[in-house]
């Protein structure tokens, strides 16, 4: 009996798990490049069931066989496995700012970050006081020569971002000729399924993950300006699956109060026995 309170309590720990990811997928809904995560649990190790009156090996003449057979498993409860992240492509919004990007296809944006390089779907970008393109937060983000300056921007001029990534200042209003600045630093991965989230739509990679390299030729992703990717969470079916763990939770809690039950009823019928 005690075994399955233990049983119940991981049921109840891994459904609370579950109940934390999707809380925090509902909560970036609404929250650019969010990519939604998945809990995933698994059981422990099953035990083997033998019948005890009839336990120990006899010899015959093809050898020795077990006179205790196999009965029955027994679950000894799960655990929360691991918690992944899908990275299906989410729709776009167009909202015809030029500093907004959206990418068709796997990759990244790279961002400079006080702790190292970092990658994010999120395109919601700004051009800074000092001409540097960078995301709300103010980190620079990265071309392949390092980071993107559009100081002709401040001047009044206007920049292009072609599909290709290529940013081009369009410096008609300023007497001047247009010029190429730099190419966005577009990424990928060799397993982009281990990425490490760091937090405000942020990656970084890991040694199952690989390091990240430029995306060139067919798995490049297309850069769309003035459009902006957003959530890949889906309401309802987040709403579905904590309907689900919910139940399950309780599910569980009910084992645990039955098995508490039977306890207190076989301590109770013990102590008048004697």
């Amino acid at each position: 009996m005690i075994r399955g309170w233990y049983i119940g309590s991981s049921g109840m720990n891994a459904q609370q798990n579950r109940l934390d990811t999707i809380s925090n997928n509902l909560a970036n809904v609404d929250t650019a490049g969010f990519k939604r995560d998945v809990s995933v649990s698994k059981s422990f190790p099953e035990l083997l069931l033998r019948r005890t009156e009839a336990d120990g090996v006899i010899k015959n003449p093809f050898g020795s066989s077990d006179v205790a057979p196999i009965i029955g498993k027994l679950g000894l409860g799960v655990e929360t496995n691991e918690n992944f992240t899908e990275f299906e492509q989410g729709s776009f919004r167009v909202t015809d700012e030029p500093t907004d990007f959206a990418l068709g296809g796997q990759g990244f944006f790279a961002v400079q970050t006080p702790n190292g390089e970092r990658y994010t779907r999120n395109g919601n970008f700004i051009v800074g006081k000092e001409g540097i393109l960078e995301t709300k937060d103010g980190y620079p983000v990265l071309g392949e020569n390092g980071v993107i300056h559009l100081d002709e921007v401040l001047q009044g001029a206007k920049f292009s971002v072609d599909e290709n990534g290529t940013v081009q200042i369009n410096a008609k209003d300023i007497d001047d000729e247009d010029m190429v600045v730099d190419r966005m630093k577009i990424v990928r991965f060799e397993n982009e399924r281990y990425l490490k989230k760091t937090g405000n739509s942020m990656w970084m990679s890991t040694d199952v993950s690989g390091e990240a390299y430029i995306a060139e030729g067919d798995e490049r992703p297309k850069t769309m300006q003035g459009y902006m990717e957003t959530s890949n969470v889906n309401v309802v079916n987040e709403m579905v699956k904590m309907i689900e763990v919910n139940r399950a939770y309780e599910a569980s809690q009910k084992t645990i109060q039955s098995e508490d039950a039977m306890m207190s009823t076989l301590w109770s019928k013990v102590a008048l026995a004697r």
